[in-house]
């Protein structure tokens, strides 16, 4: 009997402790991203820019790491996922600390770059480890239980990050973001297996590779889907902030609030949707709920002035929403590749979706506006748009298939069944050459 290959020997005992090294991975990057919108009313004060500008720092974080995701889609399943995953991580948090050095907006941007282009395509990583650890069957759970690092940063992480910012400056929230970082590296060295079976074959060219992760019409429909998600997300989230203090009255103080709100109910939500994925389809669940986030991606953009409690709410509800939408559309666009093809797709899948999250939140600087009083003009435009986006993913989350549905399975050429194979052939065969009605001979393959 053949001994397991050593990435799956390793992984049959460790899938708690993989999902927790990739949850805490989760909970840091998605800290350090989304920890500039909150910060948006201070380096728009501070840096003394406007909200295009904003959304530029916002953006240069997704757009770089898009072009990043592109060249990794095309050399990343040469390495092992840990090796990927350590390099990556390690870069990740150098471009966080960069960014608690910066003292002014061109520094700032540039850190920005550094931490997209590597931190961009650790959840890439992240979900082809998950994919490569985790059956279909049990991937709806563990991309919950992933996805609960996101339901952290929200809860504790963002409005840690806020309170330290307001207090001590932003810089220094990625300073503490980069050191929290550190311990979760060595545990990621020490604990994570090889996960190399997928780089055992001769790897194609990079040409090849590429041609193979994007001209696929099942990765297209996933990646049409991601698109549709993200656009739907950054275009109302990276101005949230500016906006409930411009326009609802809340002060930068409260903002902590929305986000404990938000976050606490998306970590109750996040394994109960995996766990409805699982058991009545992960198709079914997206269905269900992405409606829900159109309906409140309007309202969270006609809020009126001074309803802090209405804003809690209708902010704890689409984050929901939004959570309860990607576990079930991540699982599927997971299963959609095959195994040997999955750190070069979801690599370019993290790219996408990056340099969608770029233009949407550039996009939308571009339609809202800031008044003299700092109200933000035409947010309810980009909701509406928002909403269309969300959907139009409920026909595009539809298209997709399972890898494992589209392979064609291999001929069983034993003795009877070569036989009657060949008896197939044969009548084709006559099928091909007899004439039409016309008297032509009809032209055909077998």
């Amino acid at each position: 009997m053949e001994k397991p290959a050593e990435g799956v020997a390793n992984t049959l005992h460790n899938e708690r402790l993989i999902l927790l090294i990739l949850a805490a991975v989760q909970f840091i990057t998605i800290v350090d991203f989304m920890i500039v919108m909150p910060l948006g009313p201070q380096l728009m004060r501070t840096l003394d820019i406007s909200p295009s500008a904003f959304g530029l720092i916002v953006s240069s974080y997704t757009f770089a790491a898009g072009i990043a995701g592109l060249i990794a889609s095309a050399t990343v399943d040469r390495f092992s996922r840990r090796t990927a995953f350590l390099f990556l991580y390690s870069g990740f948090l150098l471009g966080t600390l960069f960014c608690g050095l910066s003292m002014n907006y061109p520094s700032l941007v540039i850190s920005r770059v550094i931490a997209g282009a590597f931190g961009g395509i650790v959840g890439g990583i992240s979900m082809a480890i998950i994919g490569d650890v985790f059956p279909d069957s049990r991937r709806g759970r563990a991309t919950g239980a992933l996805m609960t690092g996101f339901a952290i940063a929200s809860v504790a992480g963002v409005p840690m990050g806020l309170f330290i910012g307001t207090n001590f400056g932003w810089q220094m929230s990625f300073i503490a973001l980069s050191l929290l970082g550190l311990p979760v590296l060595a545990l990621a060295w020490f604990a994570l297996p090889v996960l190399n079976d997928h780089a055992v074959d001769l790897r194609p060219s990079t040409l090849t590779s590429l041609r193979t992760t994007f001209l696929h019409i099942n990765h297209l429909n996933a990646f049409a889907l991601i698109i549709a998600l993200t656009m739907s997300g950054f275009l109302v989230f990276p101005y949230l902030s500016v906006y409930f203090v411009g326009n609802v009255g809340m002060t930068e103080q409260q903002l902590p609030l929305i986000y404990i709100a938000g976050g606490a109910l998306t970590l109750v939500a996040s394994p109960t949707v995996g766990r409805y994925a699982d058991r009545f389809g992960k198709l079914l669940v997206f269905r269900a709920i992405a409606p829900i986030s159109a309906v409140m991606l309007v309202l969270i953009t006609q809020l009126p002035a001074g309803a802090v409690l209405l804003t809690i709410c209708v902010f704890g509800t689409l984050m929901v929403c939004n959570v309860g939408r990607m576990i079930p559309a991540m699982a599927m666009v997971t299963g959609s590749v095959l195994p040997k093809n999955r750190g070069a797709f979801l690599s370019a899948n993290s790219s996408i979706q990056h340099i969608a999250g770029g233009a949407a939140s550039y996009l939308g600087g571009l339609i809202v506006v800031q008044s003299a009083d700092d109200r933000l003009l035409n947010f309810g435009t980009v909701g509406t748009i928002a909403a269309a986006f969300s959907l139009v993913s409920l026909w595009l989350a539809g298209r997709l298939r399972l890898a494992e549905e589209l392979v064609v399975p291999a001929v069983d050429m034993s003795l009877p069944a070569a036989a009657e194979a060949s008896v197939d052939a044969g009548e084709a065969l006559v099928a091909c050459i007899e004439p039409d009605q016309s008297g032509e001979l009809e032209s055909c393959s077998v």
